[in-house]
C-alpha cells in the first residue's frame, strides 16, 4: 500500500500513550520557525500554496480526520471561529490519515479514498472551513509533526506565531486576537503570541463526541478502540453517547466522571504518571470552566469565545 508506513490498519494504544507521555510537538515547526511550505487542493478543487499567503494573510492550520475523536470534539468551536474570522485571517483544515480506521473508513489506499473520507467529514460535521486533502503518504502532516489534531497559527511573515498540541477554539481565538493586536499596533508581520505554544494535553471535553468519530470508522474501529483502551475505553465511548446531549448545558458532574475514567484508565493501562498528572490538571481546569460557561459548539461570536478563555485562565490561577 502506498504510504503504508504513514497509514496504519488499526489504532494501537501505545501510539496514543507515546503522544501523551511525550507532551510536546516533536518534529513539528517551533514558534518563530518558518512554516513548512506545501501545496494542496481543496475539496472544491482550488489549488492552495502556503507561499501565496505570505505578506497577505495569517493562517490557522488545523489537522484531523473523520475517525479522530479529538477532531470531532474540536470542529464545532473551530467552525464558529471561521465563520466570524477577521479579514486578515484565513483557515485551512488538512485531512490526514484515519486516527481509528475501520471497515467503513479503512486506512487510505489511494488519494480518491482520502477525498471521499474528507467529504464525509465535511457533510457529517457541517464543516465550512476549506479542507485541504493531504497525499496518501501524509506529506504535509509529516512536516507538521503527525499528531492527530494540532493547530498552527502562521503569521503574515510565514512563520509560526503559535502552535497547540490539541485544537481548542478558546485557545486559538486568544492567540489570533493577540497576533492581530500586535500586528496592528507595531506594523510587524511576525510575532510569537501567547507564549508561542499550548502543550496542554487535549481537553477531555473533546472526547464528548468520541462516539461520532468511531462510528464513522465502523464496528472494527469501535471494537479496536475498546480492546486497546480496555474498560476505560468502553466507559469513554458509552459516556460520550450519554454526555453529548447533556453538554448542551454545563454539566460538571458528567464531565468529571468521563474525564476521571480516562485518567484512571491511562494510568492503569500504562501511561506515565507524568502524562496522567498533566491530564488530571487539564481536567480540573476544564471542569471548573464547564460548570460556569462551557458550551463549545453553541458559541456564535468571538466575544463569547474570549469570555470562555478568560474563565479558564481564572480557574487555572486559583
Amino acid at each position: 500500500m502506498f504510504g503504508s508506513k504513514y497509514n496504519y490498519e488499526k489504532f494501537q494504544r501505545e501510539r496514543l500513550l507515546n503522544d501523551l507521555a511525550g507532551h510536546r510537538l516533536e518534529g513539528a515547526p517551533r514558534p518563530g520557525d518558518r512554516a513548512p511550505s506545501f501545496e494542496a487542493r481543496t475539496l472544491a478543487g482550488e489549488c492552495v500554496n502556503l507561499k501565496d499567503y505570505r505578506g497577505r494573510k495569517n493562517i490557522v492550520l488545523t489537522f484531523g480526520s473523520a475517525t479522530c475523536p479529538q477532531t470531532a470534539g474540536s470542529l464545532p468551536g473551530l467552525n464558529d471561529l471561521y465563520k466570524d474570522r477577521d479579514a486578515d485571517v484565513e483557515f485551512f483544515f488538512v485531512y490526514t490519515r484515519e486516527a481509528h480506521p475501520g471497515e467503513k473508513l479503512p486506512a487510505h489506499q489511494s488519494y480518491e479514498d482520502k477525498l471521499k473520507a474528507a467529504e464525509l467529514l465535511r457533510e457529517a460535521e457541517g464543516l465550512d472551513i476549506p479542507i485541504l486533502v493531504d497525499d496518501v503518504s501524509g506529506k504535509i502532516h509529516r512536516k507538521y509533526g503527525k499528531l492527530p489534531n494540532p493547530t498552527f497559527l502562521i503569521d503574515k511573515s510565514g512563520r509560526i506565531a503559535f502552535r497547540s498540541l490539541g485544537t481548542r477554539a478558546s485557545v486559538i481565538s486568544k492567540a489570533i486576537d493577540e497576533l492581530l493586536e500586535v500586528q496592528r499596533r507595531s506594523g510587524d508581520q511576525h510575532a510569537i503570541v501567547c507564549g508561542g505554544e499550548d502543550l496542554a494535553l487535549p481537553s477531555p471535553y473533546l472526547l464528548v463526541r468520541a462516539h461520532r468519530a468511531l462510528e464513522r470508522g465502523g464496528r472494527r474501529s469501535i471494537s479496536n478502540f475498546q480492546r486497546e483502551m480496555g474498560v476505560p475505553g468502553r466507559m469513554v465511548l458509552a459516556g460520550s453517547r450519554i454526555t453529548e446531549p447533556i453538554f448542551e448545558n454545563p454539566a460538571k458532574a458528567a464531565a468529571g466522571a468521563l474525564a476521571a475514567a480516562l485518567v484512571l484508565g491511562l494510568g492503569r493501562f500504562g501511561a506515565s504518571w507524568q502524562a496522567a498528572s498533566y491530564l488530571s490538571q487539564s481536567i480540573r481546569i476544564a471542569c471548573l470552566s464547564a460548570a460556569q460557561v462551557w458550551r463549545p459548539w453553541r458559541l456564535r461570536s468571538r466575544g463569547n469565545l474570549k469570555y470562555v478563555a478568560s474563565k479558564a485562565c481564572s480557574a487555572q490561577s486559583h
